[in-house]
């Protein structure tokens, strides 16, 4: 047996790492975790924490906007003090997780890692060596390749802005695209919305994504499909945005067109590590073609959504395979994903589409019309819930403020495939979310 630094050493610090690391170095195994930025990788520090509280001001404002009468007067973002408050809520998150690593012996090792070979890393010329190595090297944003490139920011720029610019362009049809575009436009500026294709967040069930942008343009938001960006030019203090057929000027461009994963300057094609474009490929172990090198997280090429709580349940499933707990492939469940409009959309397992090739019945909800979604008068809100010839939840889409919860309350039934009398087992407080979407079924 080689007598290596570590069992288990982390390129990267994300949650494809630190939510397995911790109970794998508490169960006494002896783990390293190589960085070269902030501990905790993107989500916590450039990712979910920071979009969510950016965006909680604006839930306000719809909230508030929809009582009007009730409570009387209207509420202005202040988005100076909306990202000083951001940064207040994510600025100790490094720490905190650094200190959770430290609590059970982790060495954290501050650097940029590359393979040497197939059990060692070089961190800063440095040789740190392990019996298994994983991959948790997550994404970054993608680069249009155009003339003016530079001349973009991305996602981590729009939530660093400290003063939000009056007139704002987002390149982007996905999830950082609308919820960045719903974010700035509450927030005062004057958004324009560019995209290459006719539809926008394609993963998610179109009528519902249609209310989104349709809300969106009541609200002063333009789109603008079906086109192709040529370049960026400075014109002054403003910038201009040309696309085939016409031009944008504007203040600030937000370049939102997809993420790319992080597997160059490693040393992959040193050790042999196959991947693509679409990250690292691994089999149904998360290991590598090189048997002692595994990957977790964004980093992944996979058809699991590429989000936090799929590297977490990555994460996990290594920490169990590293301490002997199993030798199983890796059973992914149903995996919700939403995106952060107002209102929101979110959905988890079979969608609309599948279930009507695969025979399944469907059943739609009109929310407005339940008294729960009328104390808050929600105008906006439906859902799709999904059955299988035995007559279990197997989906669900929702389109409502709280469809992120919706949808939380409705995994149990869908992961566990629960009949109707298991279903009545369960028993929700009332009146909450959870029991309203309960009441749906």
């Amino acid at each position: 047996m080689a007598n290596y630094d570590y069992d288990v050493l982390y390129i990267g610090s994300g949650h494809g790492t630190f939510d397995g690391a911790i109970p794998l170095a508490a169960r006494g195994k002896k783990v390293g975790v190589i960085e070269s930025g902030l501990i905790g990788g993107t989500c916590p520090n450039r990712g979910c924490n920071a979009k969510i509280t950016l965006d909680a001001p604006v839930a306000l404002t719809r909230l508030t906007e929809k009582m009007q009468g009730i409570v009387n007067g209207s509420l202005v973002i202040n988005w100076t003090a909306n990202e000083k408050h951001k940064q207040e809520v994510i600025e100790g998150l490094p720490d905190m997780i650094g200190g959770l690593m430290k609590s059970v012996n982790i060495d954290i090792i501050n650097g940029h890692g590359t393979f040497q070979d197939a059990h060692t890393v070089m961190v800063d010329g440095k040789a740190k060596t392990a019996e298994n190595i994983v991959i948790s090297t997550g994404q970054h944003p993608h680069r249009l390749d155009i003339p003016g490139t530079k001349l973009a920011h991305v996602s981590t720029d729009f939530m660093n802005l400290t003063h939000l610019p009056a007139n704002i362009t987002i390149i982007g049809a996905g999830y950082i695209s609308l919820e960045f575009a719903t974010i700035a436009n509450a927030a005062g500026a004057k958004v324009t919305v560019i995209t290459h294709g006719d539809k926008v967040l394609r993963k998610f069930y179109q009528p519902y994504v249609k209310q989104i942008v349709a809300d969106l343009k009541s609200r002063g938001v333009d789109f603008v499909n079906n086109t192709e960006i040529t370049d960026f030019e400075q014109d002054g203090h403003s910038f201009i945005v040309n696309y085939k057929g016409g031009q944008v000027k504007t203040n600030w461009i937000l370049d939102a067109t997809g993420r790319e994963p992080n597997v160059d300057d490693i040393g992959l094609d040193k050790v042999g590590v196959s991947y693509s474009q679409k990250g690292i490929q691994v089999n149904d172990h998360l290991q590598t073609n090189v048997d002692n090198i595994y990957a977790s997280g964004d980093v992944i090429d996979k058809e699991q959504p590429k989000l936090t709580p799929t590297a977490i349940f990555e994460s996990t499933y290594l920490m169990h395979t590293f301490a002997g707990d199993t030798t199983a492939p890796i059973d992914y469940p149903t995996i919700p994903a939403v995106v952060f409009t107002s209102p929101r959309i979110a959905k988890v397992g079979v969608s609309v589409e599948d279930a009507k090739e695969q025979g399944f019945t469907t059943k739609e909800n009109h929310l407005p019309n339940d008294w729960y979604r009328q104390v808050t008068k929600e105008k906006i809100g439906d859902n799709t819930l999904v059955y299988d010839k035995q007559n279990h939840l197997v989906g669900a889409t929702e389109i409502s403020d709280q469809a992120e919860d919706a949808i939380n309350a409705l995994l149990p039934a869908i992961t566990f495939k629960l009949d109707p009398a298991q279903r009545e087992r369960l028993v929700t407080l009332f009146p909450t979310i959870a029991a309203d979407a309960w009441g749906s079924i």
